[in-house]
């Protein structure tokens, strides 16, 4: 007996894989080149497109339209203007969208184990952002309770840091104990490069405000996990 098939989508023109698996569905939903990168863009908020791109800088402005229709069709974004004076279009993440950012810590953290990361490539700061969510270790933090605030070019992000987790917000960072400002690349050179403080200011790539013990401490709150060994 044939199965009537029972469902169908607007991105029902993509190559599927007709697999009832739910794995396989996941695929076909945000297997897609590009698109968990942009659902991963649009996790701490909502963006505008010109941001997503700007923060995806390797896609060019006619895959991001269609990424981001297919998420819309797909259920997982959505558009909508800001009121006045912003008056701007954004795309944000559904309620059900968002449930997808275990996918991308677990996927994180088992993909930095591969020998052939390098945690000195660019990064995002919301990629950033959401790597300390993703691999922060309770044991190192211990019982540190610190605010800590984000400067990334245009961008600000407050870290809360209390009962060994974080959480972290898109937002103004005035009451924070510690402000680290620069490129995310050089935090993450910081934290996850094994590359010091001091040199990185000493470059002129880093400025730390505030309390520098509480800085070198939450540097090691990060730990990458073993590389996965290559054989054959």
């Amino acid at each position: 007996m044939k199965l009537k098939k029972l469902t169908g989508s607007a991105s029902s023109s993509r190559r599927r894989y007709d697999d009832a698996c739910g794995t396989a569905h996941g695929l076909d939903l945000i297997g897609e080149r590009w698109a968990l990168l942009v659902m991963r863009e649009l996790m701490l908020g909502p963006k505008r497109f010109s941001d997503i791109r700007g923060d995806l800088p390797g896609i060019s402005a006619n895959v991001l339209t269609q990424r981001l229709e297919g998420l819309e069709a797909a259920g997982l974004v959505v558009r909508r203007k800001l009121p006045p004076p912003a008056s701007a279009q954004v795309y944000e993440l559904t309620e059900w969208g968002y449930e997808a950012e275990p996918i991308v810590q677990v996927l994180g953290r088992w993909a930095v184990r591969s020998p052939d990361h390098d945690p000195n490539q660019p990064i995002s700061p919301v990629s950033l952002m959401l790597s300390f969510r993703t691999m922060m270790n309770p044991e190192r933090a211990g019982d540190t309770k610190a605010r800590i605030g984000f400067r990334l070019g245009p961008e600000s992000f407050l870290a809360r840091i209390a009962d060994g987790g974080i959480q972290v917000v898109r937002g103004p960072i005035e009451a924070a104990d510690l402000i680290l400002a620069g490129p995310p690349a050089a935090i993450a050179a910081a934290v996850y490069g094994g590359q010091s403080l001091e040199a990185l200011e000493a470059d002129g790539i880093l400025a730390v405000e505030g309390d520098r013990d509480l800085a070198r401490r939450f540097t090691t709150f990060f730990p990458l996990p073993p590389k996965a060994e290559r054989r054959g």
